[in-house]
């Protein structure tokens, strides 16, 4: 599908109808401490309570239930380096299908034993996400089986948008939107809704310094493939499909990003604990240290951080909390 045929807003709406009884319309909640930090009025949309514990469910379920029967029958594969496998993983069971997961090497160990919960065949396969997925997807082509993509899908990008219906009926008059980018499938969906009902909100993706990707290819014009470096935002961390559909959305929809250093990223989590009282994971840590970062650009601004899951290795914790 060309980027031009995509009606984002059309497709995030049947989104909504197919999945609604499926997932939940998680809270968004106020923080008074990061709204007097920056003279802002700041709000935390809280995908970390999300079924499965991160906003994916969203995108899977939707995918998943826009396929036929017959497609269903043979069987859908995946790849990821955790919170869309656990999505991809419960979905499988809740709708009694079979399937596997692709994970790359290194991936944290929490997010494993999470997908290993559930009925789910695991292999392991490269050393990063792009790697598990380009292998998973010929992997699927031989078996005849469908790849379900963690964002180079319209329908997982439509799900993912959902989330931009919800902030319309919570905060309508929002001005800015955070959120993380790894592959770009979750700021596409949200960033594509949102300004087909409003031109004006401002949406902003936030990646690690270490593993930018996006904004480079954003950059460059074209994707591109970058050295990377270890994150503990390992959830957005990696390369990008050649084809990726997000990436030509998030060229249209997207007006700026903000790049996080590790040291910026640990401290939003420690923040969110202290402040909050909120566990997350390093990707979800992106917004709160981007608003932190750029908190003069935001004054007098209503500011919704996507705040997108809550698996973190408990040795990662420990080293963010004795810091």
């Amino acid at each position: 599908m060309r980027n031009e045929d995509v009606d984002i807003k059309n497709e995030v709406l049947n989104a909504e109808r197919r999945i609604r009884g499926y997932v939940r319309v998680t809270p968004i909640e106020y923080s008074h401490y990061l709204s007097s930090l920056g003279s802002a009025k700041v709000y935390l949309k809280l995908e970390n309570l999300q079924i499965t514990g991160s906003f994916k469910i969203r995108g899977v379920m939707n995918k998943l239930l826009s396929m036929s029967r017959e497609e269903l029958s043979k069987g859908v594969v995946t790849a990821s380096t955790g919170n869309h496998g656990v999505a991809f993983a419960y979905a499988v069971g809740r709708l009694d299908l079979k399937g596997i997961v692709f994970l790359p090497k290194g991936v944290s160990k929490a997010k494993v034993e999470d997908i290993l919960a559930y009925d789910v065949k695991v292999v392991f396969y490269g050393n990063d996400c792009l790697e598990a997925e380009l292998y998973a997807k010929k992997y699927a082509e031989h078996y005849g089986m469908t790849y379900i993509s963690p964002y180079n899908d319209i329908k997982v990008i439509a799900g993912q948008g959902t989330i931009g219906i919800e902030l319309m009926n919570q905060l309508s008059d929002l001005d800015v939107v955070l959120v993380p980018v790894g592959g770009g499938g979750l700021i596409s969906g949200i960033a594509g809704f949102l300004k087909s009902i409003r031109r004006d909100i401002k949406v902003i993706g936030c990646q690690p310094l270490n593993s930018p990707v996006m904004y480079e290819s954003i950059k460059a014009g074209r994707i591109v493939s970058i050295k990377v470096k270890p994150t503990i935002a390992d959830a957005v961390a990696g390369g990008i499909e050649p084809d990726a559909i997000s990436f030509e959305l998030c060229k249209k929809y997207v007006d700026d990003f903000i790049l996080l250093t590790e040291d910026e990223i640990k401290e939003a989590i420690k923040l969110m604990l202290s402040k909050h009282h909120i566990l997350i994971e390093g990707a979800a840590a992106l917004p709160i240290a981007a608003y932190v970062k750029a908190k003069d650009a935001f004054r007098n601004k209503k500011v919704v951080l996507i705040v997108t899951g809550r698996r973190i290795e408990l040795e990662h914790l420990k080293d963010i909390l004795c810091r």
